[in-house]
């Protein structure tokens, strides 16, 4: 990840891990038929990798096709006025073993929709990548038009 402008830091793999263990709902994106579509989902950090809980459709069959997914969080510093974006990049994998089953059930995972969710699944990393930058004041996006008062049709 390239240095996109002034203030922005990359962050160290550890500092991303550590901001996805802060929160606990991302945007999934994956590849459905020919389009890629993205979907929100709550999930856990467990061991290096991402896990989730789902019912069966779109989200789930595209996951676990051949092609490669990835996960998006973001957030907010208010005391510091800077957001920041981890991306994880992908595999995602069915969980089946009994074993490991076992060891996700107890993950806090709360999906916030309800209906039964009786898929796991996890997202094995290949890359991860953060970002941290300042947000910039709202008068810097300020011209002659902003606060111009536009007819209903516009």
């Amino acid at each position: 990840m390239g240095n996109d402008g002034p203030g922005v830091t990359e962050l160290a793999v550890n500092e991303c891990w550590a901001l996805l263990r802060s929160v606990d709902v991302g945007r999934l994106a994956v590849i459905v038929d020919d389009h890629p579509d993205i979907f929100p989902l709550n999930y856990a950090v467990d061991h290096g990798t991402l896990v989730f809980r789902s019912a069966q459709g779109t989200k789930v069959s595209a996951a676990l096709s051949d092609a490669p997914v990835a996960l998006e969080v973001d957030g907010y510093i208010a005391r510091s006025h800077e957001a920041w974006s981890v991306v994880i990049k992908g595999r995602a994998e069915g969980i089946r073993e009994i074993g490991e089953l076992m060891d996700t059930v107890d993950l806090p995972l709360f999906p916030w929709q309800a209906g039964p969710k009786n898929l796991f699944l996890r997202l094995v990393p290949s890359a991860v990548t953060g970002r941290r930058f300042p947000v910039a004041d709202q008068a810097a996006w300020q011209n002659p038009l902003s606060n111009v008062r536009r007819s209903p049709s516009e």
